[in-house]
Formats: C-alpha cells, sequence, structure tokens
C-alpha cells in the first residue's frame, strides 16, 4: 500500500472515500493487493477524520422505546434524550399533543377518579391517538369501571398466562390429559 498512500490521500482529500472505487483505481495503477486492504485502510481514515470522540454517539431510540418516551414525564429523563425529544417535538408538533395526551391518560388509568375522561376523549379526537379515543369511547362504561371500581382481572390473568407456558412448553409432546395433571400438580 505504501506507494499508493499519497495518491489516496489526495483522493480523500478530493472527496472519495468509497474503498471499492479507491481499490479501482489503484488497482488500475498497479496496486497487486485485495479490497479488504484498501476498506481497512479506508476505515481507519474515518475513524481519524472523525470529529467526535469515540463512544459519545447517542443512537435515538427505537419505535417503542420512543413511545414509551412519549409517556415519560419530561422532566425525568436525561439530557440526551430530553434533547432528542425536544428536536422531535420541533419536526413534529403533533407528537407533543400525542405525548401530553399519554401521560394524562395513563394518570387517569392510575388513578380512581373518571372526572377528566370526557375532556380527555374530546381532546384526543382530533390528534394521533384519534382512533385509541374512539375505542374508549364505544366501551366507555367499561373504562369508568375500570377507573373507579377496585377489582382487577389481573389474577385471573395471571394464571392465564401460567397455564399457556404450560401448554407451549408440552406443545406436540402430549395431550390434555397431561396438561391437566401438571396444572394441577403445580397449584
Amino acid at each position: 500500500m505504501d506507494p499508493f498512500r499519497d495518491y489516496l490521500e489526495k483522493r480523500w482529500e478530493e472527496g472519495q472515500s468509497n474503498g471499492l472505487q479507491l481499490w479501482t483505481e489503484i488497482k488500475h495503477r498497479g496496486f497487486e493487493g485485495s479490497r479488504a486492504t484498501v476498506y481497512r485502510w479506508t476505515a481507519a481514515r474515518k475513524e481519524r477524520s472523525s470529529t467526535a470522540p469515540p463512544n459519545s454517539r447517542w443512537r435515538p431510540p427505537s419505535r417503542r422505546n420512543c413511545a414509551w418516551l412519549l409517556s415519560e414525564d419530561p422532566t425525568s429523563l436525561d439530557e440526551p434524550t430530553g434533547r432528542f425529544l425536544h428536536h422531535l417535538y420541533e419536526a413534529a408538533p403533533e407528537l407533543a399533543v400525542a405525548g401530553e395526551l399519554a401521560r394524562r391518560f395513563a394518570a387517569l388509568i392510575r388513578g380512581d377518579d373518571d372526572a377528566g375522561l370526557e375532556q380527555w376523549l374530546k381532546d384526543a379526537t382530533d390528534s394521533e391517538l384519534a382512533s385509541l379515543a374512539a375505542g374508549i369511547g364505544r366501551d366507555i362504561e367499561a373504562v369508568r369501571a375500570a377507573i373507579t371500581q377496585p377489582w382487577s382481572t389481573s389474577p385471573v390473568e395471571g394464571q392465564i398466562n401460567r397455564l399457556k407456558t404450560i401448554k407451549r412448553q408440552m406443545y406436540g409432546r402430549s395431550g390434555y390429559p397431561l396438561l391437566r395433571n401438571r396444572l394441577l400438580a403445580a397449584a
């Protein structure tokens, strides 16, 4: 590579950073090495020319994490995440409204007063959460009961989840009698 370093540096300064293109050019000039050699050189050159210190790059969150962040209190987030959300809200202001509505709905569900539910439905009707608001509106009495009543189906859901887990473990190995015996033995 040594006889071709000056040429590669010149091409790099001209803006050519494609390893395959550089390899093709120096191959026509007599280079007998492999593409991997030039790829390693370009990777090292990119690393050297990077102005950011190592490990300082912040990865944006996944869609699922982004949805979770929208429902979090903005004051509880770290500084880089807060900046990300600020830029996100600038680019898509409707997401700021959706985040505020998500936080309000979570507070409604966690509380025991359904007084703000009607206002929330009105506010959510013209937002990104319109389909959620429509679904809640269709079954408003059940949502009111979930907010105001002390009962919960969580224990039942836990038992159903346990049953399905055991069933998945046994899939294709046996029938209903063994599943029944395993479930009753565990209880």
